[in-house]
């Protein structure tokens, strides 16, 4: 009963990432939009900051199913450790609007954080939802990889799987991962685009 309630919510939420007219400004090739947004600990950040470095923007809800599936299973989590252990900086961005889905005050966010085991470098709040839209951010989570020279490298879903399932699965093509470590390596990023999947990012208007 509680794969077949999940099943349901995972279609619905699937739903409401349909019908998104947003027109990005980020693509693969091009300089990431910059921007400075204060984290749940009440710092500035600024894309600038992390010149030089590899930069991983998560777009996060955690009350949206599919991120839930991610962060559950360990995968979420997983990644983040495995990567800012690389010196990766690794920055989850929350534009969901007051009020709706995903929206915290900073403390309680940082109880979410600690509740689902988050281990990025910080949670970026992004409350009116500029900077998720010059990014055309669509779904949570909607994932882009920005390299050294600050240009974005991949953007889109997590993987190549609508649900999450454990790395070890042959079929599950982590596309973040891939395009990391394609470009650590001296590498073409073989996959620079995907279909972003997920619940359709809460934005206030």
């Amino acid at each position: 009963m509680k794969i077949l309630a999940l099943s349901s919510a995972l279609v619905l939420a699937g739903s409401l990432a349909v019908g998104f007219n947003l027109n990005p400004s980020a693509e693969p090739g091009e300089a990431a939009p910059v921007f400075a947004l204060t984290d749940t600990n009440g710092k500035s950040h600024t894309l600038s900051d992390f010149k030089g470095k590899y930069v991983v923007l998560e777009w996060l809800n955690y009350g949206c199913p599919y991120v839930q599936t991610h962060y559950e299973s360990g995968n979420m989590p997983g990644l983040q450790k495995e990567w800012t252990k690389k010196g990766v900086v690794w920055l989850s961005i929350v534009s969901s609007a007051p009020g709706k889905q995903g929206y915290y005050e900073p403390a309680a966010m940082n109880d979410q954080t600690k509740k689902n085991q988050g281990s990025m470098t910080a949670v970026l709040l992004d409350p009116t939802g500029k900077v998720g839209k010059e990014y055309g951010a669509k779904t949570t989570p909607h994932m882009y990889v920005i390299n050294p020279e600050g240009k974005i490298i991949y953007a889109g879903g997590i993987d190549n799987k609508a649900v999450s399932k454990p790395q070890t699965d042959p079929s599950v093509t982590n596309y973040v991962t891939q395009a990391l470590s394609e470009a650590m390596a001296g590498k073409e990023v073989s996959v620079k685009k995907a279909r972003p999947y997920g619940c359709g990012v809460k934005y206030g208007s």
